[in-house]
């Protein structure tokens, strides 16, 4: 496969790496982008990859519930100044309300929706587009439930940039549920706990730390220990119960929870825009265009 300047910027997006090293990466590997990364990780030229970290479009993400239910969504625009507009905050509200009521099963089965105004979402949507003058859309969403014995955490973050909703089963305190939430806010776990990990995830992690260990001259005899070493700190790292609390560093996220008495069943978290790639205007050139019109 051809190795292309734009397989090149994504690559350097993902992990940092200088453009030759992404373009070697890339050849080397046939324009495979995950063997690419993990062949930059081996050469210690770039840390794990996080495909999410650029936040690179703007809205808000918000939290509706009510009893036993929850729902969790994220409602974007072009600009934070638009995702400040109390027309659009109404907008996302009515729409979790809406959400929460129906449970459709998929963002296009929502968009198709009746809501209790008899309009369908997408043209409540598209007027909302005509007052507000900015592509308004409905991104993403996740339903919860939980029984009577269980608490949901509900924790919004600078705003509605980052939304997280956890389900606590075992306690109804939704003070420990809300520090769980603001826990997975601040680290941004993967998954709850060891075993939800996928078995080829963690071979492929084991793969890449063997050949940073024999990278960095290790005799071949220790090599194994020192991968199991840092396997087990790559469960700390994307797993919620392994990690460290937040809030009293001391005691893993496990011991906080069982304090109470509690299990962590699930976890949503969405933080606005990852993974959308915004548009990078220069605005001196935008004005000098307008300026030459």
């Amino acid at each position: 496969m051809a190795v292309t300047a734009q397989m090149v910027k994504e690559l350097r997006e993902k992990t940092g790496a200088g453009m030759m090293d992404c373009k070697k990466a890339l050849t080397e590997t046939g324009g495979d982008m995950e063997k690419a990364i993990d062949w930059l990780r081996e050469k210690g030229i770039a840390k794990a990859a996080k495909k999410g970290d650029r936040i690179a479009a703007e809205g808000l993400a918000y939290i509706e519930v009510s009893g036993n239910e929850a729902v969790i969504l994220e409602v974007n625009s072009e600009t934070d100044f638009v995702a400040k507009n109390e027309g659009f905050q109404t907008l996302t509200k009515e729409l979790a309300s809406h959400l929460l009521a129906t449970k459709p099963a998929t963002i296009e089965e929502a968009n198709d929706s009746k809501m209790s105004n008899g309009k369908i979402v997408s043209e409540y949507v598209n007027e909302a587009i005509a007052k507000i003058g900015e592509k308004i859309t409905l991104r993403r969403f996740a339903v919860a439930t939980k029984n009577d014995n269980a608490a949901f955490g509900a924790y919004l973050h600078m705003g509605g940039r980052i939304g997280v909703l956890t389900v606590l089963d075992g306690t109804t305190d939704e003070e420990v549920a809300k520090d769980v939430a603001m826990h997975v806010a601040a680290v941004n776990p993967k998954y709850v706990s060891r075993d939800q990990v996928a078995s080829d995830e963690i071979e492929r992690e084991r793969e890449v730390l063997k050949q940073q260990a024999l990278n960095e001259g290790k005799p071949e005899n220790i090599v194994e220990k020192m991968v199991e070493g840092r396997v087990n700190k790559f469960y700390e790292e994307i797993c919620l119960l392994e990690q460290n609390f937040v809030k009293d560093p001391d005691q893993k996220v496990k011991k906080f929870v069982e304090k109470s008495g509690a299990t962590v069943a699930s976890f949503v978290r969405y933080e606005v825009g990852e993974g959308i790639e915004k548009r990078q205007d220069n605005f001196a050139e935008e004005v000098m265009s307008q300026v030459n019109k």
